[in-house]
């Protein structure tokens, strides 16, 4: 069991009960899987009122990967995760999910695209009247013909599946962050997604939590081949979960590629930006 306040360092395997993502569009069509990229991000911009957040950006992620999106604050960093869930527009550039333009996209078509990639927001944005067993039923009584009995036995082996089972009664404004932000995670793999979007799952937690939150994300995407963009500032989380990395800077795209290239990265700002990440404060 995964127990964001336990004691142990690990995660148990995952309930074999939990079916993986349904297969992609390019699957179903018998392409083969590694021939699209699961996300194309093809020089992107965005303004509000006049004001850059995103400049000509450019990335892409292939499917059951994990790319990880650093940078300071205020860079576009969290933008970029509401650009694919269709919340803004670009003022330019294509995005595309497993092929598909979704720019110019009605709502109807990014409802479609939501129920392939879903997110899960900083404040876990859970419903404050809702029970945890109620916050993570709620998408599937919402977007799914399931019967109430087929819906129970899901929701118990999405709670099961991050190690909730004892708040399972209890209110949000009852617990913690780090737990919050696992009964989040589980409302988020409710419609079983393909893509799973993490907006700075470590801020606000102490460290062991966030080591614990990153073994379960890394274990979502090993054993239930997720494909997933996590947002964060911290380098040492990154580190655990990246395959590739992107670096914003001044709105735009410093860096795009494998992780350890970013590490050993002789550039003068990276360079800056990963040792004022190691630095700690001395002993008093």
């Amino acid at each position: 069991m995964f127990d964001l306040d336990s004691t142990s360092d690990s995660v148990d395997s995952l309930p074999a009960a939990y079916e993986a993502p349904a297969p992609s569009r390019a699957d179903a069509d018998s392409a083969p899987v590694s021939s699209l990229p699961m996300i194309v991000f093809e020089r992107v911009s965005l303004s509000f009122d006049g004001r850059p957040v995103l400049e000509d950006v450019s990335f892409e992620l292939d499917r059951g990967k994990t790319l990880c999106i650093l940078g300071r604050s205020g860079v576009g960093k969290s933008v970029t995760l509401r650009l694919l869930m269709g919340f803004f527009k670009p003022d330019s550039g294509s995005i595309r999910i497993d092929g598909q333009e979704i720019s110019s996209m009605d709502e109807e078509g990014l409802r479609a695209i939501r129920k392939r990639v879903t997110m899960v927001f900083q404040n876990g944005a859970l419903f404050d009247s809702l029970s945890v067993r109620e916050n993570v039923a709620f998408p599937l009584r919402e977007q799914s013909a399931l019967e109430e009995d087929q819906i129970e036995q899901m929701v118990d082996r999405l709670i099961g599946l991050v190690g909730a089972e004892d708040i399972a009664d209890a209110l949000p404004g009852s617990l913690s962050t780090g737990r919050k932000r696992a009964v989040a995670i589980a409302r988020a793999l409710a419609a079983q997604p393909e893509v799973v979007l993490y907006d700075e799952p470590t801020t606000m937690v102490d460290p062991i939590i966030a080591r614990r939150l990153g073994d379960l994300i890394q274990r979502l995407k090993r054993q239930l081949g997720f494909t997933s963009i996590v947002v964060t500032h911290d380098v040492r989380f990154a580190e655990r979960l990246a395959d590739t990395v992107l670096f914003l800077d001044q709105c735009r795209a410093r860096y795009f590629g494998p992780l350890q290239g970013f590490i050993s990265s002789g550039d003068s700002l990276i360079r800056q930006f990963l040792t004022l990440d190691a630095y700690s404060l001395p002993s008093a």
